[in-house]
Parts: C-alpha cells; structure tokens; sequence
C-alpha cells in the first residue's frame, strides 16, 4: 500500500526539501517548508482505477482541497486501519461491495454521516441503515451464457444453475470472493438457509471445472467452451465489449440474462464510501462523499468501472447501452448481506464449493 500525493505537494513530506549548500561558506538561512494546504483530505480506496485519479484532481480544482490518497484490496485497508488505531489519518474509506462495507463498519472503523444532500440523493436500501456508509454507484450480478448451447429460458433465475440440464457445464469464481458471498446473502434470506444450501450443493454438483479466476476467467472460459453459464458482475461484460481484440472477440460469443425479473429482480450491489472512525478531517470527508453523489462525480466515479450511477440525473457511462433498458433489480437492504456474510461462507463451505 502507498500514499500517492500531487508533485507539487511532495516536498510536505521529505526532511531534505531545501536546495544544495552554497559555495560561499557562510551561514544559509534555513529553508521555510510549504506552508500546509488550507484543506487535506486522506481516502483510503479499494478501487484501482485511472479515472479515480482525474476525480480527485477534479475535486481538488473545484474546492482547493488536496487529497491524498491509498489504494489496496479492502482486507488490507482495513488492517492497516485497525493497527493504524485512532492514530489512523483515513478521512474517507472508499470499498466495492456492501460485504466490505460492512466488515468496516463492524470494526469500528466507520462513524455515522450526517448529510441531508446524500439522504435525499441514495435511495434508502443502497444505504446503512445507521449512517456509516452511502452506496454511490451500482452493480449487478447476472448470468452470462453461450447462446449456441443456451436458450434465454433456461438462465432466467439462479435457480437454473442447479438444473441438472447443466451438469459439467457452470463455471464459477471462488466462494470466498466477496460477490458470490453477497449474492448468497441475499439468498440467505430471501430462501431461507436450508433452500439457499440445497442450492449451492446442486450447482457444485454442475461445476464443469474446481472455482478458479475472476468475473473476466468467467467470461473466457465460456468463449473458449469450458462451460455455458456462470455468474459475472454486469460491468466486466461491458468493460470486454471495449477491450482489447482478444476481449471483444470472446465477449461477443456470449449474453447476459438479468435474472428473476418476474419475481424480486437481479442481485444488485455497490460501490460505497464512509467516513473513517477517527477522520481528522471529517468536514472535508463528508463534503467529497456528497460531491461523489453530483452528477459530476457520478460519472467520474462510473466512467472506467461501468457501473451503474446511483443519482438520478447523472451521465450513462459508454457501454451500457448494451444492456436491457428496462430490467428489474432487487430492492433489498444491504446491510444484511453483511449480516449474512458468515453464514454464507458457511453454506458454501458445507456445499464443497472452495
């Protein structure tokens, strides 16, 4: 994990910013470092992408205030916040997924926002129900399939992974990857434990090959004819549709089904943000969380990811006209994806999924 800051700041940083000794042999005065900016803002980000650097400039320009900022994997972040103590310089903890969220929020790490702007803008479930962390953007979590081998029928519900008409031929990332867990979550309580098992035993039971690479791996396999069907986030398929010639070439073999559109919807997630527990800088913390939910920041925010803006009002980002207009996605509250994250590892765990 690193700190990244602008060049122009760096010198805030380093012992030895003054310039080399001079020849005359007397006395130089010392060197006046920079005077601190008048605002600083530290984000601590799970996201790793270019278009989050030009939104930071962008807020920056727009309110004079510097922001600093870390990039690591959710885990990371979130033991570096916890050795980090109250000592921790983490304004603004930014992470994919309301499991991760949660886990922040469970440790103690989060502390309740008060904003009118972002209540009236995110929509209660793509909230905490206490405050301590807004959705901002959104992603869903759908059946990608080989249309030469799969009729649009056969995948319009999760249920149909289980089909034993699809025995050898489903691919799947591991159980502990924080998506599938969030997607049983749901599962969870919407089943009930018993039915939510009974389902991840049959479709391990279909498995065409041991859970293995990401939502992408997924994607490829079933161009390469590894499998028909697996589970992806809607915005890795979209992303490939831009990718490289190998990318398209692959993605262009397959189509998505947005599932259980005639009962509670599609699975869908978010992308958040909080303010750290022990923010030294709260006010600018809540001020960049509320800017992220203008329609500027929302399509920064979605630009590169292809995710799905929270705000009403907000720019599309390029590709996603590639996906039903008008699907039905799940209004379900997040937090309990959370809430059910052990027991979901549990089930996977019991079914033999790994």
């Amino acid at each position: 994990m690193k700190w990244y800051v602008p060049l122009a700041a760096a010198c805030v940083f380093l012992s030895a910013c003054g310039g080399p000794s001079g020849t005359s042999g007397e006395p130089e005065a010392a060197a006046t470092p920079p005077a601190e900016p008048t605002g600083v803002l530290n984000v601590y980000s799970a996201r790793h992408y270019d278009s989050d650097k030009e939104l930071y400039k962008r807020f920056e320009a727009e309110t004079g205030i510097q922001v600093r900022f870390r990039e690591s994997g959710a885990a990371e972040l979130l033991e570096a916040m916890k050795a980090e103590g109250d000592k921790s310089p983490a304004d603004v903890i930014i992470s994919s997924d309301a499991g991760t969220l949660y886990r922040f929020k469970a440790a103690g790490l989060m502390q309740p926002i008060e904003s009118d702007v972002l209540l009236e803008r995110i929509p209660e479930h793509f909230r905490d129900p206490d405050h301590n962390w807004y959705g901002l953007a959104k992603r869903l979590r759908v059946i990608v399939y080989d249309p030469t081998r799969v009729e649009p029928e056969q995948v319009d519900e999760y249920a149909d992974l289980a089909s034993a008409n699809f025995e050898g031929e489903v691919c799947m990332r591991s159980s502990t990857n924080i998506y599938n867990l969030s997607l049983m979550g749901e599962l969870i309580d919407r089943l009930g434990k018993d039915t939510a098992e009974a389902w991840a035993r049959s479709v391990v039971a279909n498995f065409a090959r041991p859970p293995q690479g990401g939502d992408t791996g997924q994607i490829e396999a079933i161009a390469a004819g590894q499998c028909s069907v697996a589970l992806v986030n809607h915005y890795y398929w979209v992303r490939m549709t831009q990718g490289s010639d190998a990318q398209r070439k692959s993605v262009e073999k397959t189509m998505l089904s947005f599932p259980q559109q005639d009962s509670w919807g599609a699975h869908v997630n978010v992308t958040g943000a909080g303010v750290a527990a022990h923010a030294p800088h709260k006010e600018a913390a809540i001020q960049f969380i509320e800017w992220l939910a203008t329609e500027e920041g929302q399509f920064l925010l979605t630009t590169e990811t292809k995710e799905i803006p929270l705000v009403a009002g907000a720019e599309m980002p390029e590709g996603l006209d590639r996906l039903p207009p008008d699907f039905k996605e799940s209004v379900f509250s997040l937090n309990k994806l959370g809430e059910n994250q052990a027991e979901a590892q549990a089930i996977y765990d019991r079914a033999g999924w790994n």
